[in-house]
C-alpha cells in the first residue's frame, strides 16, 4: 500500500512540472522548451532554478569554440552574425538551447575544478542532430580564461544555471 502511495506522489509532482512549465511558456507568450520534450522541459526548470546562491546547476562538459569569422564555430545561430572571442559566449546543447529560447540570455557556469564562476551570453546551438554531444557548453575563450581554465585543455567539467 505505501508504494501505491509513492507513485501517485511521483506522478502528481510529475504532473505539477508539466503545468508549470506551459505556464511559463504561456506567460512568455511562446511555445517554450516543454512543446517538443519533456527532458527539455525538466532541464529548463531545473536551470532556471539552480545557481541563485546555492552552489548547485547542471552538470556538463565545457569546450572551446570559435565565434568570429574564420573559426570553426560559424556564424551565430541566435544572430546569424559572427561574435568577438574576447566576449563571454556560449553555444549550448540542442535541448539546453530549448529552440532559441535561451538566445542573447546569460547563464552562469561554474567550473568543478577550481569553484570559479562566470556569466556568459547564449549566442548559438551545439548541434546535437549534428555530432554535438547532448551536455555541451561550448564556450568562447573568454570564458575560459575568466574562470581561470588553460584552452589546451579542450574539455573540462562545469555547471551551469541560468543566471
Amino acid at each position: 500500500m505505501a508504494s501505491n502511495a509513492k507513485i501517485a506522489v511521483v506522478v502528481a509532482i510529475v504532473a505539477l512540472l508539466q503545468v508549470s512549465c506551459i505556464a511559463v511558456a504561456r506567460r512568455n507568450g511562446k511555445a517554450g522548451p516543454c512543446a517538443d520534450d519533456a527532458e527539455g522541459c525538466l532541464d529548463h526548470l531545473a536551470a532556471s532554478r539552480h545557481g541563485h546562491g546555492d552552489g548547485g546547476g547542471i552538470p556538463a562538459v565545457m569546450t572551446v569554440n570559435g565565434f568570429q569569422k574564420g573559426e570553426e564555430g560559424g556564424r551565430s545561430e541566435c544572430d546569424g552574425a559572427f561574435h568577438n572571442d574576447h566576449e563571454r559566449l556560449v553555444a549550448l546543447s540542442t535541448r539546453w538551447y530549448a529552440s532559441g529560447h535561451r538566445c542573447h540570455k546569460k547563464i552562469r557556469i561554474t567550473s568543478v575544478k577550481n569553484g570559479r564562476s562566470v556569466d556568459a551570453t547564449v549566442v548559438d546551438e551545439c548541434d546535437s542532430r549534428r555530432g554535438c554531444k547532448d551536455n555541451i557548453v561550448d564556450a568562447s575563450k573568454a570564458v575560459w580564461e575568466a574562470l581561470g581554465l588553460d584552452t589546451n585543455i579542450g574539455e573540462v567539467p562545469v555547471t551551469w544555471s541560468d543566471a
